[in-house]
């Protein structure tokens, strides 16, 4: 009983590896073959257990070959399904297969990138509001504008996570005509706060404990202690392999967006429909439409090679 019981579970591990796998796309022969190591290990379990090998009716079922008709019939449903998964995948993500492949890329370089950032909660606070383009600066105080646009008033931001963003270059500072200094992204700074937003769980509880994760990859020997709690103090840049492996994926509504935009741009460039603005009526039409036909000869009217023209008609023998 103790044989039969280990080939029965070796049979039941086979066989649920061919089931997940089946469901994760896996090659028809490489399930086959984990199949057929299935039904032998139920083979030599149930004779183990001196009972009838019925296992032995699938190992022929296996190794049967499908007729063309079934093989056809196979290829329409494990479409059908891939389809139906693949609908379900874009109603909840709303991107398609190429774009998920890049978002749970990005999340998995985030759990890499993001603790070396040596960030809070704070400083994505801070990015955000620049990303909205509502983070400004005037006379001393840096504050989040209750809208684009209006540099006045608005909740105060943290002016020492602002300076600290803004000397390690993940924000640019614009000066606008009133002398508001508007603060937005840089692009190393977006990119941060993109995988920054994928692995919350990389940033640190408090600007406290911040400092020392920082503190503690600085600390080298040979540094006085005043210059590891400098460098400690100042933002570290984002690692290049983020900004090089890093690739924004794009939604389906973005890429339909992109897509009519690039419609109309392309039928304006080759003088065709714009979009918005109604097609006059072509001059040559009205003319042909409400003037009666009349025999063309040979010394006028157009030629009769040219777009519309009737013919020779009425031209002597």
């Amino acid at each position: 009983m103790h044989a039969a019981h280990t080939e029965a579970r070796e049979a039941e591990q086979y066989a649920d590896w061919a089931e997940q796998w089946e469901a994760d796309g896996v090659a028809a022969h490489a399930l086959a073959r984990y199949a057929a190591r299935a039904v032998d290990a139920a083979v030599r379990a149930q004779t183990a257990a001196g009972l009838e090998a019925t296992a032995a009716i699938l190992r022929a079922a296996l190794q049967r070959r499908l007729t063309p008709e079934e093989l056809a019939e196979r290829e329409c449903a494990r479409r059908r399904e891939e389809a139906r998964r693949e609908s379900e995948e874009r109603a909840a993500t709303g991107m398609d297969r190429d774009n998920r492949r890049l978002a749970s890329m990005n999340a998995y370089f985030a759990e890499d990138f993001v603790p070396e950032l040596g960030w809070t909660a704070g400083h994505v606070r801070v990015l955000e509001a620049a990303e909205a383009g509502r983070l400004y600066r005037r006379d001393g105080q840096v504050r989040r504008a209750p809208q684009p646009g209006v540099w006045s008033g608005g909740r105060r931001i943290s002016r020492e996570r602002t300076q600290a963003l803004h000397a390690a270059r993940f924000l640019a500072a614009v000066r606008g005509r009133d002398g508001t200094l508007v603060l937005i992204p840089s692009p190393m700074g977006q990119v941060a706060l993109e995988l920054a937003r994928l692995y919350p769980a990389g940033l640190y509880e408090t600007d406290r404990a911040a400092y020392e994760a920082r503190y503690a990859r600085v600390a080298k020997r040979g540094r006085s202690r005043e210059d590891k709690k400098a460098a400690a103090r100042r933002l570290p840049l984002l690692n290049s392999s983020a900004l090089r492996l890093y690739r924004r994926p794009v939604t389906l509504v973005e890429q339909e967006e992109r897509a009519q935009r690039e419609a109309e741009t392309q039928w304006e460039d080759e003088g065709g429909y714009c979009f918005g603005v109604e097609m006059p009526r072509p001059v040559a039409e009205a003319r042909v439409e409400s003037v009666p036909a009349k025999p063309l000869r040979d010394s006028a009217g157009p030629h009769p090679s040219s777009p519309g023209a009737p013919g020779r008609v009425g031209a002597r023998r």
